[in-house]
């Protein structure tokens, strides 16, 4: 099959094709492309390269122009546990390696280090060894990858303040999954958007170990609570399982105190539901109105980012699944919803909207224009009284059906979240 790359790579492709002026950032949650995207960059570029992990099982034999084509085994690779002698020496003799090839080069060089977040005060050394390289004018690039957008930059704020481009990798989309993998819609629905997961769909129980085992496991382990502070690991861990369970349903956060063991209080609730977000698993959207100070005060509708998690803690088959309508339709749902997440990102921010009895399922913004969208899965009985209630209130620049009467969801699904506001 031919190998399949992601619309990211020509981005990465033109930055490395100018001269280096911003440190190259490529991150994105766990499992999304981050390292099979690189190497297929660095393999279709003329330059000479090399790629290091911080994880020693990735280097043991990815070293210079690694494989172009898309693995799930390898992409497994980086679960394994992190060789604990990485740090910023480790991370310095890279770099001085990495310019003695650039000088030997006549053209150019270009470095790419995996899983920066994990050696510690990474970003003062890269800070120096950067700007070194500028005031010297070497033509080195610098790409670095990391797992998640808010572990990647944390601490950056003042010392890389300026000095990089970040390229985002999000979730794969259905369009990415079909044409990858030959999904179909109601595939794409159940099983989501983790490419590395996609060979394993005829065996179910394999499956769901391989979400677990190298996507949920990893992502709380590694990038939260191996890298933030957690004072209750179990209730982070239980707040996912919360959200998960019940993907699609709004939930006051003192409700949910009610129903979790160890629950602490809304503050803790929202700032673990806040780094699971950032983590890239699962949203807590709030509730749109007039005032930051009301939509952060909301309930929170929670909305995992990949239906696959949704699926996996359901317990449900794939023909179970479809059987029960309630469900099967609360999946489309929460698939429409972490579509306008995961395609809006970072330029566009997702709510939900209620008032006074009247429901609109998600409301997406960008800057001040509005756009309200409602699902009919034909599992449900949805009212469109809401979403014409929300356009008298507020001002709306389009009200999209999705499903039922309006846009059909393969259709809505293969549109990013631009389209809205540039075709409507």
């Amino acid at each position: 099959m031919e190998t399949y790359k992601r619309s990211q790579i020509n981005t990465l492709l033109s930055r490395l094709s100018e001269r280096p002026r911003h440190l190259i950032f490529v991150t994105g949650p766990r499992q999304s492309g981050k390292t099979t995207l690189v190497l297929q960059a660095l393999d279709q570029t003329d330059t000479p390269s090399e790629y290091a992990s911080v994880d020693e099982s990735a280097t043991d034999f990815l070293q210079i122009r690694g494989p172009s084509a898309f693995t799930p085994e390898f992409e497994g690779q980086s679960e394994r546990p992190l060789d604990s002698t990485k740090d910023t020496q480790w991370l310095v003799e890279k770099w001085q390696q990495a310019r003695l090839a650039c000088e030997r080069s006549d053209r150019g060089f270009i470095l790419a280090i995996d899983e920066i977040q994990q050696i510690p005060n990474w970003s003062e050394t890269v800070k120096g060894l950067w700007d070194a390289d500028r005031r010297n004018n070497r033509p080195l690039h610098v790409v670095l990858l990391g797992s998640s957008p808010l572990l990647m930059l944390q601490g950056t704020s003042e010392s890389l303040l300026g000095r990089f481009e970040t390229i985002p990798l999000t979730h794969w989309s259905f369009t990415e999954m079909s044409a990858a993998f030959g999904f179909d819609l109601e595939q794409y629905i159940y099983f989501g958007g983790y490419p590395g997961a996609a060979l394993f769909i005829q065996d179910q129980s394999r499956w769901r170990r391989y979400i677990n085992d190298a996507v949920v496991e990893p992502s709380i382990e590694r990038e939260i609570l191996a890298l933030q502070r957690v004072d209750k690991p179990v209730l982070l861990r239980r707040v996912f399982e919360f959200g998960s369970e019940h993907s699609g349903q709004i939930f006051s956060f003192n409700r949910m105190l009610g129903q979790l063991d160890d629950a602490g209080n809304a503050t803790t609730l929202a700032r673990y539901t806040e780094l699971l977000s950032k983590a890239g698993l699962m949203a807590g959207l709030s509730k749109y109105a007039g005032g930051i100070y009301r939509r952060r005060a909301s309930s929170p509708k929670l909305n995992v980012l990949n239906t696959s998690l949704m699926t996996v803690a359901s317990g449900y088959t794939f023909e179970q699944a479809k059987a029960d309508r309630s469900h099967w339709g609360r999946l489309v749902e929460t698939a429409v919803g972490a579509h306008l997440f995961n395609t809006g990102v970072p330029d566009y921010r997702l709510f939900y909207w209620r008032e006074n009895g009247f429901e609109v399922d998600y409301v997406l913004t960008r800057g001040r224009r509005l756009v309200g969208f409602e699902v009919k899965s034909g599992a449900r009985s949805t009212r469109m009284i809401g979403l014409e209630k929300f356009k008298e209130l507020s001002g709306v620049q389009a009200a999209v059906v999705v499903g039922e009467g309006g846009v059909p969801i393969m259709e809505f699904l293969s549109e990013s979240a631009q389209y809205w506001f540039d075709n409507l």
